[in-house]
């Protein structure tokens, strides 16, 4: 059973992966206009390599954060990239907001050390961890993350 469920969109990133699609479809068509060239294991490489950026950016085009009675879960996209954090582990919880250099996706972050999963925004939520790790989870509803959290740690 889950006591709360969110989707974030990126909105920015589909735009980014819209138009990197047009790129690779542009790409994709003067160079079928050309003729054909005598390695042809050069047209599977870009194509290969396309199909990579184009699976990684829509990896990241949406970020689901879900609260269950033993788990706060992270996914990004479809699930490829995800996190599980133990409610039990947790310690604090708090609304933060991320400066504009800490970016969009994945992140670790030296100074200091943390790792934070966003994909859109600067809202966040700042999570301790008993052995001192820090995330940042990224939300454009922090107050409703932070007293589900709140909510979930404290049954």
């Amino acid at each position: 059973m889950t006591s709360y469920k969110h989707t974030q969109i990126g909105y920015l990133m589909l735009v980014v992966t819209l138009a990197v699609l047009g790129l690779f479809t542009w790409i994709q068509i003067t160079a079928r206009a050309e003729p054909p060239s005598v390695n042809s294991g050069t047209n599977f490489a870009i194509t290969a390599i396309m199909a990579l950026i184009l699976f990684i950016l829509v990896s990241f085009t949406a970020l689901t954060t879900s609260i269950d009675k033993k788990y706060l879960q992270i996914k990004f996209g479809y699930g490829i990239f995800r996190k599980k954090f133990l409610l039990s582990e947790i310690v604090s919880a708090k609304q933060v907001k991320n400066h504009w250099y800490y970016g969009w996706g994945i992140r670790v972050w030296f100074w200091p050390y943390m790792l934070i999963y966003n994909v859109s925004g600067f809202e966040a939520v700042e999570i301790t961890m008993k052995n001192s790790r820090i995330y940042r989870i990224g939300t454009n509803v922090p107050n409703e993350l932070e007293n589900a959290i709140k909510l979930a740690m404290n049954p």
